[in-house]
């Protein structure tokens, strides 16, 4: 910063790297941003709370009230996601700006004194393998429904935020399961179909992952 602060801090090596902004003050330990390669990233407020938190999933934007402002899915988890980014723009403070056009398009920009920097801390990560399901030969009757329930628990742990940013239940009521919840559901039903169990197990698991 002109104060002779740090602003920008850089991490890692060329197969993980961080970047990571700092507060405009004298020997602060204050970080406002932090940016991952592995598509892991947060913003936050002044007085610290969370502003903006992305995933390999999607992310969402929070008021200073800690209520969910926008939600959306990152287009490479379906060719039609549920809920698609419009561009977001923020000051972290005068000097330092965040953009986001993308899951590949973050970009930190940093102006002072008539100079500035940009960094693109974008990247195009799909879900990790330890989301992903296993392929249907390898799966079991028991595999299988514990794979239903825990995407049954993953929705309802989705309704139970849904039910705390909008207590008046009008607008949670109406709000559909994240779109990676959506494509594991039908991939449980797709292996349910491919697998060797009964009818009866099978219309078990069809009503476990669409209550």
């Amino acid at each position: 910063y002109p104060s002779g602060n740090v602003a920008i801090i850089m991490t890692g090596d060329k197969d993980h790297h961080s970047l990571i902004v700092q507060e405009d003050e004298l020997r602060t330990t204050k970080i406002r941003a932090l940016f991952q390669s592995d598509g892991r990233s947060t913003c936050y407020y002044r007085n610290g709370d969370e502003w903006i938190n992305m995933s390999t999933q999607g992310g969402q934007y929070l008021d200073q009230a800690g209520n969910r402002v926008r939600r959306w899915m990152w287009p490479n988890l379906s060719p039609e996601p549920h809920v698609p980014l419009s561009p977001i723009f923020i000051s972290l403070n005068r000097h330092v700006g965040v953009r986001i056009l993308a899951q590949d398009k973050i970009f930190v920009s940093f102006l002072a004194m008539g100079r500035q920097a940009k960094f693109n801390m974008g990247t195009r990560v799909q879900v990790s393998a330890g989301s992903q399901l296993p392929p249907a030969a390898q799966l079991g009757e028991d595999e299988l429904l514990l794979l239903a329930f825990r995407v049954r628990i993953l929705q309802l742990f989705d309704r139970m935020r849904g039910c705390i940013n909008f207590p008046s239940g009008e607008q949670w009521n109406k709000m559909q399961p994240p779109m990676y919840l959506i494509n594991q559901a039908v991939k449980i039903l797709e292996l349910c179909m491919a697998a060797d169990i009964s009818d009866e197990l099978r219309s078990s698991i069809k009503a476990i992952v669409n209550a």
